[in-house]
């Protein structure tokens, strides 16, 4: 019984311990990254996962009771309500922006659509230009394949 309880220990450590991890680098992100939406993307995610990985590490550590479940109710209602709220002030921000040039270009969707054809059209020219280049560079004919010289 006292190695379930060590186990129980461990991994609930190791769990908690990465969360904390991952707060750190969603901090470091949210430092360094000078955007606001790249900034909140790194604290969403954060958040979302450190606190997942933190209240798991919990979990494992208590053992299976109604203090379990309360845990693990809070996890399941973070994973639903911080990427909503991210999204929506994500939203708010794109909106309200006065210097969407600076930030990002917004492209029209037929624009867009032209050109992945072109890039589909162009990449399969170049395919065929690679494969007729192999095909004609440095192949042996198949009846000298697998003979000694």
């Amino acid at each position: 019984m006292e190695i379930i309880e060590w186990l129980q220990f461990l991994i609930g450590a190791i769990l908690l311990l990465l969360g904390l991890g991952i707060f750190t680098v969603e901090m470091i992100g949210v430092y360094r990254f000078h955007y606001v939406l790249n900034r909140m993307h790194a604290a969403a995610m954060g958040d979302t996962l450190g606190i997942g990985f933190c209240l798991v590490g919990l979990i494992v550590m208590n053992g299976l009771n109604l203090t379990s479940l309360k845990l693990f109710l809070v996890v399941a209602f973070l994973w639903f309500s911080s990427p909503t709220s991210s999204h929506l002030i994500a939203r708010l921000e794109v909106t309200t922006d006065t210097e969407k040039e600076k930030h990002y270009r917004e492209v029209p969707l037929a624009e867009l659509e032209k050109e992945m054809e072109e890039r589909k059209a162009n990449s399969s020219v170049e395919t065929k230009e690679f494969l007729t280049q192999k095909g004609s560079a440095g192949k042996e004919p198949r009846e000298n394949l697998g003979q000694e010289a």
